[in-house]
């Protein structure tokens, strides 16, 4: 089976052609999104991070920002740092360039160019060029085990583990027989259920990391003194018919199909094996998706 899409240099395979415009700190949001909105053909985010953050949150940050500028869906990528932040923007710029060498990179500085309005002109005279190299590409087909597929659940209610997630896990073997990959995640969404997906397993030592993986989770709300089991079946979720954590994460685990678990990763770490693959996410959606994307999966479905 094939998809019409964008064949890589490294043979990674886009469903989309972003030319990206990416702050490094949220101090650099507006000049992202100015460069963005000047220069049709460009997308761009924003975040609240890169800055005042400890090493090992800054890292996490600069794992997520590496992984969206590396991501096959994105053919082009300016980074846009002010110059004074803890996660640099010199840095995430040149571990793209490492990983994608093929890939146009542009670093936009804005102390360095003179403040915002002078780093927006410069942002967009360098997007504008890349629209017009993007704009040469033409999709072609590809193979569907190129594809890595995020799945995500939420509203859950009584209905989500006997039809919605089923259904997607359905298709997420679909494509594992294909040879693609999926992704399941939310790790607070598989407490109660552990046992059903660590039993796939490929190795002991996945079986092992996937129960520690869970059980860890757990414990670091516990550290803290709170009892994650109190918000979580949400109050929507109780309106919905849900009675309990455990009742859900059966619901949920469906998403993951049935074929083996093939690897378990933490948030954001880039998706290298084929097959069933866990991913340890918060169950919260936005940051559940955008762990996943930074892994590299092209398409999600929520």
């Amino acid at each position: 089976m094939e998809f019409m899409g964008y064949r890589r240099p490294d043979g990674s395979a886009g469903i989309r052609n972003h030319v990206l415009i990416m702050p490094a700190v949220a101090c650099a949001n507006q000049v992202a999104r100015a460069i963005s909105l000047s220069v049709k053909g460009t997308t761009w985010f924003e975040h609240q991070h890169g800055c005042s953050q400890l090493a090992p949150d800054a890292a996490q940050t600069a794992r997520a920002l590496i992984g969206h500028g590396t991501h096959p869906n994105v053919f082009a990528v300016i980074v846009v740092g002010l110059g004074c932040e803890v996660v640099r923007a010199q840095e995430v710029a040149a571990e793209i360039t490492r990983r994608c060498p093929y890939k146009p990179v542009q670093l936009v500085i804005i102390q360095e160019e003179g403040g915002s309005y002078k780093a927006i002109q410069a942002g967009a005279a360098a997007a504008h060029q890349m629209v017009l190299a993007a704009s040469m590409l033409q999709r072609e087909p590809l193979a569907a085990s190129q594809l890595i597929l995020g799945t995500e659940c939420g509203g859950s209610d009584a209905c989500s583990g006997i039809a919605a997630n089923p259904s997607l896990g359905i298709a997420s073997d679909l494509l594992i027989d294909l040879g693609g990959t999926s992704i399941l995640a939310e790790t607070p969404e598989l407490i109660g259920a552990e046992h059903i997906i660590a039993a796939r397993a490929v190795t002991e030592a996945v079986r092992k990391k996937c129960y520690d993986t869970i059980a860890a989770f757990e414990a670091a709300a516990i550290a803290m003194g709170v009892d994650m089991r109190g918000g979580n079946p949400t109050p929507g979720n109780i309106e919905g018919g849900l009675s309990s954590i455990e009742e859900k994460s059966l619901g949920c685990v469906y998403k993951g199909g049935s074929r083996p678990l093939q690897d378990v990763i933490d948030w954001a770490e880039p998706v290298t094996k084929k097959g069933l693959i866990y991913m340890n996410t918060p169950g919260n959606d936005i940051e559940q998706l955008t762990g996943m994307v930074a892994g590299g999966c092209q398409i999600a479905v929520f």
